[in-house]
């Protein structure tokens, strides 16, 4: 009997570390904070012919490759996935990213939040950064504009 109980109480210490959740799942919908800033998604229907212009970075490959992160919805974020992560739009989302300096753009999914470094407005894969022509330099200005929100429902015609 002490023995199960010994077991039990160590389950309970190590169970909820081992089957946590993504690290960003209060992220998902509602509003939250990050290193004292709050943010407040958007309202699906009034991001559709949002466009904004900024900095954009590119995920670690390190980070993706080797610990496979998961972004707020809970997906695998891989290197050669067509994904993005912005700090307010609504997810999922697809947008239109335009590289100002060379005019390459590409259409990629918001799945993720982030980024919390800096004047950032949007985190891209390593392939998207390599599309756009800034995966060296590593930051790069850029305009998104959002095509379609959600499971395709809202889309800009």
């Amino acid at each position: 009997m002490r023995r199960t109980l010994i077991f039990c109480a160590i389950a309970l210490v190590f169970l909820p570390a081992g089957c946590s959740t993504p690290k960003y799942r209060g992220y998902k919908y509602g509003p939250y904070s990050v290193r004292g800033r709050y943010y407040e998604p958007m309202d699906p229907r009034a991001a559709l012919g949002f466009t904004e212009e900024g900095v954009a970075s590119h995920f670690n490959e390190h980070r993706l490759i080797f610990f496979s992160g998961r972004s707020a919805l809970g997906e695998r974020q891989w290197g050669w996935s067509r994904a993005a992560a912005h700090k307010t739009l609504p997810l999922p989302c697809r947008i239109r990213v335009t590289n100002l300096r060379n005019g390459k753009s590409t259409t990629v999914r918001v799945n993720d939040r982030g980024p919390f470094i800096g004047d950032r407005i949007l985190d891209v894969t390593p392939r998207v950064a390599k599309e756009l022509g800034f995966h060296a330099a590593g930051l790069a200005p850029v305009r998104i504009q959002v095509l379609s929100v959600g499971d395709g429902r809202y889309r800009i015609r």
